[in-house]
C-alpha cells in the first residue's frame, strides 16, 4: 500500500495494480498458516496412528488440544503477524488504545491470563496431589482442611493441619498456598490454574470456529444479495431458535461428556449472530469507492469479498467475538457447576460447586469460591472492555480518539 502524509494508509491511495494478484497466490501469512496446519495434521497422525505412549515430554494432546494450536497458528498469523510487520499501523493502534485507561489494565490482564494458563498447570502441578506443601490426604479420609490465603487467618481448629504461622489461636495464610487450600487440602492456585487452561483453550477453538464462518456468511451475504442474502439469513434465523443448551445435552447423552463437544456444539449454534453483525458493516462497506473500483475493474464477487471486504469488516467481527466468547466462558462454568460440564474434575465451575456447598461456607473455604470467581469475572470484564476499546480504534471513523477521549500530546 502506498501512505499518505500522515501515518496510516488508506484505501483511496491504494495501488490496485499491485494489490490484486490476477493469479489469486496466497498471501505469505496463508502459506504460513497452511503450513503450520499441514505440520499439525502429520503430528497428529503420527500420534495417533502410530505413537506408543505420549507424543512428547509425557504430553499426551487431546484433540481438543490440537485444534486448540491450529488457533493459535491463526492467531499468529493473522493478528500478530500483520501488526508486527506493519509497525507503523501498529504504533498508530497503541497510541489510540493506550488513550483508554481500562483498556490497557484489560489487555495486561488478558496477557497475564495467558501466560497464567499455559505455564501455570506446568509449574504448579496437579492439584489433586497439592505439590506445594501439604499433603491432600488428610483431607480425603475425612479431616477437613481450611489453609487460608495468605494475609488471612482462621481459627487453628478448624485448619486442623497448618502449613503457615499460627498466631493469637489463628493459623494464617502463607505463600506455600498464595490462595490457600480447599477443604480437602487441593491447592487452589493450581487448580484456578487448570480452569485457566481451559478456558484459554475455550477461546481459541471457539474464535477459530465462530470468526471465519461467520465472516464468510456474513460477506457473502451482504455482497451477493438477493436469494442468496436471504438463504443464508433464513439459515440464521433457523440456527439461532435451536437451543444449543439442549443439543448439548443430547449430544452428551449419546457421545458421552468432552470439552471438544461443547466447543463444538457451541460454537457451530452461536455464529448467527456474529454473521448478522458481519453482513450489517459490509453492506456499508459495499458502497465505498475502493469497492466499486474494484468490481468497475472486472474483479469477481468472489474476488472482491475476499480481498475487501472480509480484511475490513475486522471491527465488526472484533466487538462481536469480545461479546461471544466471554458467553462461552461463563456456559462452560456454569454447566460445569451443575455438574453437567466435560471437564468437572478440573473447571472453574467445579471448584465453586464443591467448595460453595461445604456446611462452614462462607465462615470458612470462602476463598476457594473468590478465587474462580474473581479470575472468571476479570476475565470477562475485560474482554469485554478490550472489545469496545479495539472497536473504536480498529473504525477509522474514529481516527485520532478511542471512546470519545483525544490526547493532543499524540498528535
Amino acid at each position: 500500500m502506498a501512505t499518505d502524509s500522515g501515518d496510516r494508509a488508506t484505501f483511496e491511495t491504494v495501488d490496485w495494480s499491485a494489490v490484486d494478484d490476477p493469479n489469486h497466490l496466497p498471501t505469505g501469512r496463508s502459506l504460513a498458516f497452511l503450513t503450520a496446519v499441514g505440520l499439525l495434521t502429520v503430528a497428529f497422525g503420527y500420534d495417533y496412528l502410530l505413537a506408543d505412549g505420549p507424543l512428547a515430554a509425557g504430553w499426551s494432546p487431546t484433540a481438543l488440544d490440537w485444534l486448540s494450536l491450529v488457533g493459535v497458528a491463526a492467531f499468529a498469523c493473522y493478528v500478530v503477524a500483520p501488526l508486527a510487520q506493519n509497525r507503523q499501523l501498529t504504533r498508530r493502534y497503541w497510541r489510540q488504545l493506550r488513550r483508554d485507561k481500562l483498556a490497557v489494565a484489560s489487555l495486561g490482564w488478558l496477557v497475564f491470563f495467558a501466560l497464567f494458563a499455559l505455564v501455570g498447570p506446568v509449574i504448579l502441578g496437579d492439584p489433586e496431589t497439592a505439590p506445594m506443601g501439604m499433603g491432600a490426604s488428610e483431607g480425603r479420609y475425612g479431616i477437613p482442611i481450611y489453609q487460608p490465603p495468605v494475609g488471612f487467618g482462621v481459627s487453628e481448629h478448624a485448619a486442623t493441619v497448618c502449613s503457615g504461622p499460627v498466631s493469637d489461636g489463628k493459623c494464617w495464610g502463607t505463600v506455600l498456598h498464595p490462595l490457600g487450600t480447599t477443604n480437602t487440602g487441593e491447592d487452589v492456585l493450581a487448580f484456578v490454574a487448570q480452569g485457566a487452561r481451559i478456558e484459554l483453550k475455550l477461546a481459541f477453538v471457539s474464535g477459530m470456529i465462530l470468526v471465519p464462518v461467520a465472516t464468510v456468511v456474513g460477506t457473502v451475504a451482504a455482497q451477493f444479495g438477493g436469494r442468496v442474502d436471504s438463504l443464508l439469513m433464513r439459515y440464521v434465523d433457523l440456527q439461532q431458535v435451536i437451543p444449543a443448551f439442549f443439543v448439548y445435552l443430547v449430544a452428551q447423552f449419546l457421545y458421552g461428556g468432552s470439552l471438544l463437544l461443547m466447543v463444538v456444539v457451541f460454537g457451530l449454534l452461536n455464529w448467527g449472530g456474529v454473521a448478522r453483525l458481519v453482513r450489517s458493516e459490509a453492506l456499508k462497506k459495499r458502497e465505498a469507492g475502493y469497492v466499486k473500483a474494484a468490481q468497475a475493474a472486472g474483479g469477481s464477487r468472489l474476488a472482491v469479498v475476499r480481498r475487501h471486504l472480509m480484511p475490513n469488516v475486522a471491527n465488526a467481527v472484533v466487538t462481536a467475538i469480545t461479546l461471544q466468547i466471554p458467553m462461552l466462558l461463563i456456559i462452560e462454568t456454569t454447566l460445569s457447576y451443575l455438574g453437567l460440564g466435560p471437564m468437572q474434575g478440573q473447571s472453574w465451575g467445579y471448584l465453586i460447586e464443591t467448595n460453595i456447598h461445604d456446611k462452614n461456607f462462607p465462615t470458612l473455604v470462602w476463598w476457594s469460591v473468590a478465587a474462580p470467581v474473581g479470575f472468571l469475572v476479570a476475565t470477562v470484564v475485560s474482554l469485554n472492555l478490550l472489545g469496545d476499546a479495539l472497536r473504536d480504534v480498529l473504525d477509522p471513523r474514529t481516527d485520532g480518539k478511542t471512546s470519545g477521549k483525544t490526547d493532543g500530546g499524540d498528535r
